[in-house]
């Protein structure tokens, strides 16, 4: 089973990701309520994953953010999946800055659907990326405003562009969308020329890239 440390200090919260990480199939090694302690934690039984809040005491501030980071560049196997009450833009950066892989940003009310928190889990675990659909949008208003590039996309393409950042796949964006696969291929293809990321078959490569793009 998938090993993971929880840091979160809100106890009914701590005691309810617990409850459902177990019966999602992980094994929690360790669940604590300080940026302190969840270091502690990791050092003395890294794990598969570290799921933590952002805000935790000492400071109440970006604790297990920083945590978070120190973790990361300590041991780069261990999977990162930080939640957030609100979208903070500056948070998704500081998170891809260095890597993007085994990484996640997700906000808490994601958390009551739990297929859909469970399933971003496992693709951070896997190796992949999760980032929220809310941060997402907040990332691409951004560069629309920065970057005379993304301004030529079209409504539709944006949408597909954000889609791609959530490491959504082309059956998938085109599912959701309503609209064919080839139609979803044309659209990802003048995304790419617009912001000269070249085209990869793999497509975890592709979200790296474009969330790396959308992180500058």
């Amino acid at each position: 089973m998938t090993s993971v440390v929880i840091g979160e200090d809100d106890l009914l919260l701590r005691q309810g990701l617990e409850s459902v990480l177990t019966r999602g199939g992980f094994t929690v090694v360790a669940s604590v309520g300080s940026a302190d302690e969840l270091i502690a934690a990791v050092d003395a039984r890294p794990p598969d994953l570290v799921v933590t809040d952002i805000r935790m005491p000492p400071n109440h501030a970006d604790d297990g953010l920083v945590a978070a980071a120190r973790i990361r560049a300590k041991y780069p196997d261990v999977a990162v999946v930080v939640l957030s009450q609100y979208v903070q833009r500056r948070y998704a950066t500081e998170l891809l800055a260095d890597q993007s892989e085994r990484v996640g940003y997700l906000l808490k009310q994601r958390i009551s659907d739990l297929d859909d928190f469970l399933g971003s889990l496992h693709t951070v675990v896997d190796g992949g990326t999760a980032i929220d659909p809310e941060v997402v949008e907040v990332m691409v208003n951004r560069a629309r405003l920065v970057d005379g590039q993304l301004a030529r996309l079209t409504p539709r393409q944006i949408e597909v562009l954000a889609l791609i950042a959530e490491g959504r796949s082309n059956a998938s964006i085109a599912a959701r969308l309503v609209v064919s696969e080839k139609a979803v291929v044309q659209h990802t293809s003048h995304i790419y020329d617009a912001l000269g990321i070249p085209v990869d078959a793999n497509d975890h490569r592709r979200v790296l890239a474009v969330v790396r793009y959308l992180a500058q």
